[in-house]
C-alpha cells in the first residue's frame, strides 16, 4: 500500500501571518461551537457563519470555542480579532503540519498536538492537527474535523453539578490535553498488535508482503513517536510552573499526563525494538531457506556425479573394455550407477542433508 504524499501550497515570498490554510481540506463546512459555563449553568450554541458569531455576545464567565474545519482563513481572521491572537499564531494554526509545541504570549498561552487514529480496514494511522489556546477566561481549540476526542469531556460538563463548572479554564486546558493523550493508546496498541501479528508470520510464513508491511508498521511508529516525543517536552515545561496559565492544584493534574507521556514513549520505543527483531527473524528466515534449498540442489548434484563418471568411463573409445562384449553390460552398468546413488542418497539422509 502507497503513502499519500501532501501536496501544499508554498508561502514562500509571502509576509509572516498571512492566513492560508496549509494542508488537507478534511469537512465540507467549517462550522463554530460555543461552550459557556460557570457555577450556575451551561450553555451551548452552534454558528455555521462569522457573521452569525458576531451577533453572539456571551453571557457567562468561562468560554470554550471549538472550529471544525481550518480552510476558511476569515473565520480564523475573525477569531484572532476578537480574541486579539498574535497572527503568527493564526498563521499556525492553518498551517497543519506543525510539530507539538508550545508558546506564551502575554495574555494567552498556545499549545499545538497532534492526534492519531487508525485508518479504515485497519492499514495504517491518520493524523490530525490539534491547536489549542488557553487565556485568562477562555479555551479555544481548533480541529482539521471531527474526532470525538473531545466528547468525554463535553459530556462531563453537560453532566448536572459537574465538578469541572467550578474550576477555571485551565483545568479545562488539562483536561482536553489528557484527553489527546489518553487516545495515543489505543493508536499504540493498534501498531503493537500490528507487530505481533508480524512476529507470527515471520516465524511461519516470511514473504516479500511481510517484508513490505513490517516497514509500514515501522514508519507509523516512527510517526506516531516523532509527535509524542515533543508532546512530552511540551508538558514536561507545563509542569516547571514557568507560566500563569495553570494554577497550582492543576499541575497536579498534568503531572499524571506527562506520566502517561512517558508510558507512550516506552511503549514505541518496544514495539520498535519488536519490529527490529521481527525483521531479523524475517533475513534469517529468508537465509535458512535460501541455505536450504542450496543444500539440497548441491545433494543432487552429488546424487548424479557417480553416474556421470561411470558414464564417462565407459564412454572412452579404448577397443578392450570390461562389460562391452556382454550383453547385459548395459544394464550392469546402470545398476551400478542407480547403487552408487542410493548409498549416497541414504548416506545424506543419515547426515541429515536432505532434511530441514
Amino acid at each position: 500500500m502507497k503513502r499519500k504524499r501532501l501536496h501544499t501550497p508554498r508561502k514562500a515570498g509571502l509576509p509572516p501571518g498571512t492566513l492560508i490554510h496549509v494542508g488537507e481540506i478534511k469537512i465540507a463546512q467549517p462550522s463554530i461551537t460555543l461552550i459557556e459555563y460557570d457555577d450556575a449553568g451551561l450553555e451551548e450554541h452552534t454558528f455555521t457563519s462569522v457573521e452569525l458569531s458576531r451577533q453572539y455576545a456571551p453571557t457567562r464567565s468561562r468560554l470554550w470555542l471549538n472550529v471544525y474545519g481550518l480552510q476558511d482563513p476569515a473565520i480564523l481572521g475573525e477569531i484572532g480579532r476578537r480574541f486579539q491572537l498574535h497572527p503568527l499564531v493564526l498563521e499556525d494554526i492553518l498551517n497543519t503540519h506543525q510539530r507539538s509545541k508550545i508558546e506564551e504570549y502575554d495574555n494567552y498561552l498556545y499549545c499545538v498536538v497532534r492526534l492519531f487514529h487508525a485508518e479504515a480496514g485497519g492499514q495504517g494511522i491518520q493524523s490530525d492537527q490539534i491547536s489549542l489556546v488557553l487565556g485568562e477566561r477562555f479555551v479555544l481549540t481548533f480541529q482539521e474535523r471531527p474526532s470525538g476526542a473531545f466528547h468525554p469531556v463535553r459530556e462531563r460538563l453537560r453532566a448536572n453539578h459537574s465538578p469541572m463548572r467550578s474550576h477555571g479554564v485551565d483545568y479545562l486546558a488539562y483536561a482536553l490535553l489528557d484527553a489527546v493523550v489518553d487516545s495515543y493508546f489505543g493508536v499504540v496498541d493498534h501498531v503493537g498488535s500490528a507487530a505481533e501479528d508480524l512476529e507470527d508470520d515471520a516465524l511461519d510464513r516470511p514473504t516479500p508482503a511481510l517484508l513490505r508491511n513490517i516497514n509500514l508498521v515501522k514508519q507509523d511508529t516512527r510517526t506516531i513517536r516523532r509527535a509524542v516525543w515533543p508532546l512530552r517536552e511540551v508538558m514536561a515545561n507545563l509542569l516547571r510552573g514557568e507560566n500563569a496559565f495553570f494554577a497550582q492544584d492543576t499541575r497536579l493534574y498534568l503531572r499524571d499526563v506527562y506520566d502517561h507521556t512517558i508510558h507512550l514513549v516506552e511503549s514505541l520505543d518496544a514495539v520498535r525494538d519488536l519490529l527490529g527483531d521481527i525483521l531479523d527473524i524475517y533475513m534469517s528466515s529468508i537465509s535458512n531457506r535460501l541455505n536450504l534449498e542450496v543444500r539440497i540442489l548441491t545433494v543432487l548434484s552429488m546424487l548424479f556425479m557417480p553416474a556421470t563418471l561411470v558414464a564417462g568411463i565407459f564412454g572412452m573409445n579404448f577397443r578392450w573394455m570390461p562389460l562391452l562384449d556382454q550383453a547385459n553390460g548395459f544394464w550392469i552398468s546402470l545398476g551400478l550407477m542407480g547403487t552408487l546413488a542410493v548409498a549416497m542418497g541414504l548416506a545424506f539422509w543419515r547426515r541429515r542433508l536432505l532434511r530441514e
